[in-house]
């Protein structure tokens, strides 16, 4: 297939959530506390739709379930989670299982590895990532008093910054930050700290200690990433990770640029600009916000325009 395979994001609305997917991207959101995009997924909580061609109306789970022709993988079910994320509001502190604790404890769910590239940022926003404790009956300890300026790791962040982040990290975004996070196809998360916030019915919301405390890497382990850019006509392209779980780039594309078939699918989420797809004989418009996978094989293609793509694959 040499068509690119557009997608109809799905959106989620969040206690911290807001109107940037909308002010940003121009998205018709559902409402004023919208807090995720889904932009390219096949979980069963929540499936991008194939946009148009031959495919248009079909599931993303359903194409990988019966057209495994356009990727080429070995993975059991579509690997990887695109997401857009505005946090209006503190997100929850949180960790992720890895794949083993989570097979065993979430009915067979992947754990979940993630990444973030830092779209926009107000001034003075910041991150939780990672934690202080030096052992595991220091961190029950400061969780138990609540000693979360202890605790916690906090970094102040910038658009265009990237983080890695592992399973087994306490993590959080803070108010004012907007994301593209790249993550394995999961939907577990544990709670360690909620700000004693309350839900639309005026409860506090679930924390999952037990857990959390079980599948919390300690002492904290930093994986460094090392960014390499590399020129392909008129596009740069940065790599910012690439390993077992996924490899995650940005393209920035300021003039033709052409590229030979690839054997990975590709999946292309674009941030800024505007531009065309060309390949086949065929011309697509590409803008900000549009998200969609280049079939495996798929090529040779061209950009062209000015346009900021983060590029994913498993």
């Amino acid at each position: 297939m040499n068509q690119p395979i557009f997608l109809n994001p799905v959106f989620q609305d969040r206690i911290w959530g807001g109107t940037k997917l909308n002010t940003l991207f121009g998205y018709e959101i559902p409402s004023d506390h919208t807090g995720e995009c889904w932009a390219v997924s096949a979980h069963p909580n929540g499936q991008s739709t194939v946009r148009e061609g031959e495919f248009a109306g079909q599931k993303l789970g359903d194409l990988w379930a019966n057209h495994q022709e356009l990727f080429h993988s070995d993975s059991k079910v579509f690997p990887l989670l695109t997401k857009l994320l505005d946090a209006s509001d503190d997100l929850s502190v949180q960790v992720h299982p890895d794949d083993t604790y989570a097979g065993e404890h979430e009915n067979g769910e992947l754990g979940k590895t993630e990444c973030w590239y830092i779209v926009d940022a107000e001034p003075g926003a910041e991150i939780v990532y990672g934690h202080e404790a030096a052992s595991k009956e220091q961190l029950v300890s400061w969780i138990q008093e609540g000693k979360w300026n202890e605790l916690l790791t906090r970094i102040a962040v910038k658009p265009g910054d990237f983080f890695y982040v592992p399973s087994g990290t306490i993590h959080a975004l803070g108010k004012g930050i907007v994301v593209l996070e790249t993550q394995q196809s999961s939907d577990t998360t544990y709670r360690v700290y909620d700000y004693d916030r309350k839900d639309s019915a005026g409860n506090t919301r679930e924390l999952h200690l037990e857990k959390a405390i079980d599948v919390t890497t300690i002492p904290q382990r930093y994986v460094p990433t090392e960014h390499q850019s590399s020129q392909q006509d008129g596009t740069t392209i940065t790599t910012f990770v690439s390993n077992d779980f996924f490899t995650v780039q940005k393209w920035e594309v300021s003039g033709p640029s052409a590229f030979e078939p690839g054997a990975a699918y590709k999946i292309f989420s674009a941030l800024n600009g505007e531009g065309e797809l060309k390949a086949g004989g065929k011309v697509y418009p590409v803008r900000k916000g549009d998200h969609f996978i280049l079939p495996a094989e798929f090529g040779p293609y061209e950009f062209t325009g000015s346009l900021q793509f983060i590029v994913s694959w498993e």
